[in-house]
């Protein structure tokens, strides 16, 4: 306490300014680390896609290491984007789907969860990656980015998860709402059309109330020791349909498809997994 009972102000105590000033000298922060980065490159990119520049540099780099590719860690092991990937998945359902609950408060639990699917869906992330150019910067071997059509895409899932760990749940909710939703996807033509076979068998089974199951049943590598997963689809415990992909999303795709137009094909098959949904 000084003569006057007023409690002294410790160097640099944010709670002393307003949330502006918290803001500005934030940045200030971040401007000064750029000008001491190594890659000033990497900083100059990221403030491209996002508008700030990184806090901690390192958690982008990682963002942008496939797992073909990985490179050494703090410990001395090896480490790809996949944890920032699983992390950003997450925080990707969870921000538009609490984007797409406050846009249409009329709409139902199926409509929502459809519009959600085909926003994260592989492709419509791997379209974004690759107009923000991320994919020119993912660290990969040459015979998985022939494979792999969803290295962008998975980036940009890492990216996100990058974000969250530097700078917070809110700048990476205005990052996705305003860089990733606002600023390339149309959300009107996005309902009008449906292009996504999970999300159409997911809104098919919550319109009839039918249990849906993704099932990984297999892994295996390619010849080029490339990594293939294989999931098969339950309908009311129902086996559906399966299929293989490079990854464990584009699998869902491969197998939703072939399990939905089952549905339209094989009016036998509808009516025994529309029955288990009577069962319940």
């Amino acid at each position: 306490m000084n003569r006057r009972g007023a409690t002294a102000a410790r160097p640099f105590d944010t709670n002393l300014f307003s949330t502006r000033d918290v803001t500005v000298f934030d940045n200030l922060i971040s401007i000064a680390k750029f000008l001491f980065s190594k890659d000033k490159g990497l900083c100059v990119f990221i403030h491209g896609i996002t508008g700030f520049f990184p806090r901690n540099v390192e958690l982008y780099r990682l963002a942008l290491v496939h797992r073909s590719l990985p490179v050494k860690d703090a410990s001395n092991g090896w480490a790809n984007n996949e944890r920032l990937e699983f992390l950003g998945d997450a925080i990707l359902d969870a921000v538009v789907g609490t984007y797409l609950y406050n846009l249409y408060p009329d709409k139902p639990e199926g409509f929502l969860t459809s519009t959600r699917a085909k926003i994260v869906q592989r492709e419509s992330l791997n379209r974004i990656g690759k107009l923000l150019r991320i994919d020119t910067r993912v660290r990969a071997a040459a015979h998985s980015s022939s494979h792999n059509s969803y290295i962008a895409g998975n980036a940009v899932e890492a990216l996100v998860g990058a974000i969250y760990l530097d700078r917070g749940f809110k700048a990476c909710r205005r990052f996705i709402e305003k860089r990733l939703i606002a600023a390339h996807i149309d959300l009107n033509d996005l309902v009008r059309t449906e292009q996504n076979y999970k999300s159409r068998l997911i809104e098919w089974t919550q319109k009839y109330r039918v249990n849906i199951e993704f099932e990984l049943i297999d892994t295996f590598s390619d010849a080029q020791g490339s990594p293939i997963f294989k999931t098969a689809i339950l309908l009311g415990g129902i086996f559906a349909a399966d299929a293989i992909g490079y990854s464990k999303k584009e699998s869902h795709q491969g197998a939703s498809k072939k399990a939905y137009e089952r549905l339209h094909d094989d009016k036998l098959f509808a009516q025994r997994v529309l029955a288990t949904a009577a069962m319940n």
